[in-house]
This record gives structure tokens, sequence and C-alpha cells, in this order.
């Protein structure tokens, strides 16, 4: 069965960079057609283990259980939200824990979250070349939270990702 994890980095609860996440991860399921095992990981709920494993470099088990659920996922969505120009910190030290290379040739499609479309140029100016230096990714592109009404499917190695539709 084809699997999709949905890692956001949101702090809040409600989250924004949740709910982008939750609408294209809902969005893929309906491009697909088919039965989709969808899994979501709110890293705000790791945010100890995650620095617990920056200074041990032991991963708790729930910790373990994220970063596994990554690493065998059919593709990633990947939201966080924007922060002085840049990815989150929460969303670093998620990535930071990733074994290296694990997410080589997975698709990923990132999103990012903030209250200008400034915000949006953190996709390619820090999100995408994160992504490209650690992983050797297959980047589906990337989509911002004010455009996430309007939806079309693109197809990485065969796996239907929703991107924005120009307007």
């Amino acid at each position: 069965m084809t699997r999709l994890v949905v890692v956001t980095a949101g702090t809040g609860a409600p989250s924004v960079s949740t709910t982008l996440g939750r609408r294209l991860a809902d969005a893929t399921v309906a491009a697909l057609g088919r039965p989709v095992d969808v899994q979501h990981l709110e890293i705000r709920q790791l945010a100890s283990d995650l620095v617990n494993h920056l200074v041990t470099h032991v991963p708790s088990a729930s910790l373990r259980s994220a970063l596994d659920a990554v690493g065998t996922a059919s593709g990633v969505i990947a939201v966080t939200p924007v922060y002085n120009a840049s990815y989150s910190g929460l969303f670093k030290l998620f990535f930071d824990a990733l074994d290296e290379g694990v997410m080589k040739g997975r698709p990923v499609l990132l999103g990012a979250t903030g209250g200008t479309p400034r915000h949006s140029l953190a996709i390619d100016q820090a999100t995408v070349v994160l992504a490209t230096l650690w992983y050797h990714w297959q980047g589906a592109g990337g989509v911002k939270r004010k455009e996430i009404g309007d939806f079309r499917v693109t197809y990485v190695d065969g796996w239907p990702i929703p991107a924005v539709v120009a307007r």
C-alpha cells in the first residue's frame, strides 16, 4: 500500500502548518484515486525528544518511530512555518535526526506558512537547499499557505503530488 507521511513543524495548537499539511495530504489522496495510508507527524509533540537526541544521539522510542515512518514512506509532505526568512529550528532538528541518505530518491512536497507573500521565498531560498544538500531529494516543488485553494496534479516518479495552479 502507498504510504504518505506528513511532517508539520507548527508550534501552535491548532497550527496553520498542520492545516496546510492535512489539505495537501487530502489533495494527494484524491489525486491517487486509490487507498493511501496517511500518517501525520506533528513534530512539536516530539520537541523535547528532539532536544534530548541532539545532545545524547539516542532517540526516544517515539522519535525513532517517527523517523522510521519518514524513512519508509512512499512520499513525504513537509511543512514548516517561516521564521526570519527560513524554516523553523524544530523543522531542522527533525530532519537533522534522520539517518544520512534515508530521503534519497523519495518524493517530497515542501510547504511553508507565513504572514506575507515574502515568506514563500523561504521554500526556494532555504528549505529546498536544505533538502537538496542533505538527501539528494526528488523535489516536487513548494506550496504556500495562501494558495492552498487551487491544485493540479504533477507526477514525480509516478507519485502524484498536488501543486499550485498559477494564477
